[in-house]
């Protein structure tokens, strides 16, 4: 990650290579807070390519999805153990989708602890055919997970 070395109270907002350009729609990718205490703030991250394109399948858009937020966190140096909270949101909802959704996850933090998370139903979201989309938050100094 580039931060700013001149005003260590400056925001870093980026938009990592292997993601789709953001700025057209008046987002950036990632946010990270100064100092110390790093927070790392990931936009929600849908299931288009780094061109933008959709597949009309749910579980491709989810795969890409995660790997869009592995993306948007390997550029604050982060990774997913790093998150405390997820939203994920999800059109056209059911118990077949959530199924998908927790192997995903399950798979994606292999065996370790997976942060707090919320999921939202909703009739659409910001394109046409985009099905799922995840935002985090992370932080920069939480080092290892414990589970109670």
């Amino acid at each position: 990650m580039q931060r700013n070395q001149n005003n260590a109270n400056v925001l870093t907002m980026l938009n990592p290579a292997g993601l789709y350009d953001p700025s057209a729609n008046g987002y950036s990718h990632v946010v990270v807070t100064p100092g110390a205490g790093s927070w790392v703030f990931v936009s929600g991250q849908g299931g288009e390519d780094v061109r933008g394109v959709l597949v009309a399948d749910f579980a491709v858009q989810l795969r890409q999805s995660l790997a869009n937020l592995v993306t948007a966190l390997a550029a604050a140096d982060a990774d997913l153990q790093d998150i405390v909270r997820m939203t994920i949101l999800v059109v056209d909802h059911d118990e077949q989708r959530l199924a998908l959704i927790s192997k995903a996850v399950n798979e994606a933090w292999a065996g370790r602890p997976t942060p707090a998370c919320t999921l939202i139903p909703v009739p659409r979201l910001a394109l046409d055919g985009m099905l799922i989309e995840i935002d985090a938050i992370a932080s920069l100094i939480a080092h290892g997970v414990t589970t109670a």
